[in-house]
């Protein structure tokens, strides 16, 4: 059934968290010489410019839960440490939502903002704008620690690949056969079933977090 309170809140919220989560991809990889994104136009907070077709598609029928950007484009042949370069760059997307979900919980604490806000049916102006704010956090907290996981194409298995030691990255290689299969069979069994694999892997560092930026917990 269509939620327009959630689409309301979801849709800016998820176009920041995913557009300032890319751009930080091809900035990080931009200051480590590699201007591929930036001739591609994709060193940009124009969400236009992030916004993947399929992506947006599963964002609207998932009722705007779970969506993607298109990859902003990296090529580090043109960095001098590969491995370095690919922690970096990779590091750089979850870290900015990370940011994000920090600043969305200052801005909790400043407004003393009850977490219990999100189940009120109130629609005055300040209830609206505490959701707007919650949401804020447990969004990008959540695409933090998702993009996390070290399953390809998944920031994570990147951030694997450059904390290997040389030699074994090959490990990561061989995750990249089966890495994609594995992620859209973990999605769509929680899509179909109504019951997620990922997410009680993710949820208490996604709470934990947003307890230390808050004080309060989400679950």
């Amino acid at each position: 059934m269509f939620d327009l309170e959630r689409a309301l809140l979801s849709i800016p919220i998820f176009l920041l968290a995913l557009t300032v989560h890319e751009f930080a991809h091809g900035y990080a990889a931009y200051r480590l010489g590699d201007k591929t994104a930036f001739h591609a136009g994709r060193l940009t907070f124009n969400p236009i410019k992030h916004i993947d077709p399929f992506g947006a598609l599963v964002f609207v029928m998932s009722n705007f839960t779970f969506g993607w950007a298109k990859p902003v484009p990296v090529d580090l042949r043109y960095v001098k440490d590969e491995k370095r370069g690919m922690l970096v760059t990779a590091v750089a997307g979850p870290a900015s939502n990370i940011v994000q979900a920090f600043v969305f919980g200052m801005l909790i604490r400043i407004g003393n903002i009850p977490v219990y806000v999100l189940g009120s049916h109130d629609t005055d102006l300040q209830t609206i704008l505490g959701k707007f704010i919650w949401f804020g956090i447990f969004v990008n907290c959540a695409l933090a620690f998702f993009n996390l996981l070290p399953v390809p194409p998944l920031d994570g298995s990147k951030i694997l690949y450059g904390l290997l030691p040389r030699g074994k990255e090959h490990i990561v290689y061989n995750l990249e056969r089966y890495g994609p299969m594995i992620l859209i069979v973990l999605i769509g069994f929680g899509f179909f079933t109504g019951r997620s694999i990922i997410w009680p892997i993710i949820s208490p560092f996604v709470n934990g977090v947003i307890f230390i930026f808050t004080g309060q917990s989400l679950f």
